[in-house]
């Protein structure tokens, strides 16, 4: 491609830009914005780009939104940033609009003109904020709008993980426990033999490891952003605490996602794991992962010892059988396995889906994990493991 795209009354990019530039430059805005854009789907945009012409800007439209969005939440994103990015009104690349958040619970405020005294206002304002958010914390995820997504977002921060912990084999001084039988004797020799003070020891203790195993496939994709953003979380927080958190995410493939959520910044995070993960939004082969996590990372130490935690809602493609016998081998090697199925605080939920049935006997704790209030009661599940 030769030409960059053209709308309909004059070019669509800037003269100096490639096609392909502009069309992968287009791919990132889109990722950007919450869209689960794949390096797979970015090839066959530009291979449909390439089959119906690029001088065609609606041809261009369609082929995008044919190849990119992989669900009805995601057209409306679509529909914004191919506008900010291919309206040739002012010159191309435009920067993203930024959508007007939408107050939230704005009929709680008081009015200005109707208030009574000014304390009283104040409280009551403070109160309706305090209650927006209460109510915020536990919907849904996957029923919130973009405005209340990025409410959520600042929300995380205050998520926190308080490691869970392990006793070593070494031991240290301590005020109780075990006599120390030969720190106890070698003070009795520097007094020459007289009895002295009785020193005691206890094991000491070292934060356990934390494994997340997040489930990216479609029937999962309305949660992925959440979940990824609470891995980013829990990460960072047990930085600070001298705690180990891995994550990995699974579908139809295993992709090892610590370094990417190692960046403080949570957006900046989620971008860069959108760009590693290749199974946005694609099957559930649960049993297959598994075991390819087992056989590279499991056995090896990373699952031995820890607290594993599964988000899946179960949907399995695969052998249920094998899924079984990958979590059979997944408990006896780690301390606690966690199952966390975002339906499961849903009224009317029952566990039948051939996952979920396969995997409940080797399982610890069967969890929510729709809300930020489901998380929160995560974290202590996980800091009492």
């Amino acid at each position: 491609m030769s030409t960059a795209p053209t709308g309909p009354t004059g070019p669509a990019s800037p003269g100096r830009r490639s096609a392909d530039e502009v069309l992968l430059g287009f791919t990132r805005a889109l990722r950007a914005s919450g869209v689960a854009v794949t390096q797979d789907r970015s090839q066959g945009f530009l291979a449909a780009v390439a089959a119906v012409g690029v001088d065609d800007r609606r041809a261009t439209y369609w082929a995008g939104r044919a190849t990119l969005c992989g669900s009805p939440d995601d057209l409306a994103r679509y529909d914004q940033v191919f506008a900010a990015w291919f309206d040739p009104r002012d010159g191309l690349p435009r920067a993203r609009p930024r959508e007007t958040p939408r107050p939230a619970a704005a009929h709680l405020l008081p009015d200005a003109e109707g208030a009574g005294t000014e304390g009283e206002g104040d409280e009551d304002v403070v109160r309706a904020r305090a209650s927006a958010a209460e109510v915020l914390r536990h919907r849904d995820v996957a029923t919130l709008d973009a405005a209340e997504k990025r409410r959520l977002a600042g929300m995380f921060a205050r998520l926190s993980l308080r490691p869970p912990s392990r006793r070593t084999a070494r031991h240290r001084r301590w005020h109780r426990g075990q006599v120390d039988a030969a720190r106890t004797l070698r003070s009795s020799l520097r007094h020459l033999g007289e009895p002295g003070e009785i020193a005691w020891r206890r094991r000491g203790t070292r934060p356990r490891r934390v494994v997340l195993l997040v489930d990216v496939s479609g029937s999962m994709s309305a949660y992925a952003d959440a979940l990824l953003r609470l891995a980013h979380r829990l990460t960072q927080s047990a930085r600070t605490t001298g705690g180990t958190v891995e994550t990995f995410t699974v579908g139809t493939r295993l992709t090892h996602l610590t370094r990417a959520l190692r960046s403080a910044d949570a957006d900046r995070a989620l971008v860069v794991a959108g760009e590693v993960v290749p199974d946005w939004s694609g099957g559930t082969r649960l049993g297959e992962t598994l075991q390819v996590f087992l056989d590279r990372w499991g056995q090896r130490g990373m699952a031995r010892g820890a607290v594993v935690v599964v988000f899946s809602d179960g949907w399995e493609r695969g052998d249920a059988g094998l899924l079984g016998e990958q979590m059979a081998r997944l408990q006896r090697v780690a301390h606690r396995v966690v199952w966390v199925n975002p339906h499961r605080g849903k009224a009317g939920y029952e566990p039948l889906q051939g996952g979920v049935v396969a995997a409940l006997p080797h399982c610890d704790d069967f969890l929510a994990g729709h809300s930020l209030a489901t998380f929160a009661d995560l974290t202590g599940v996980i800091a009492r493991a």
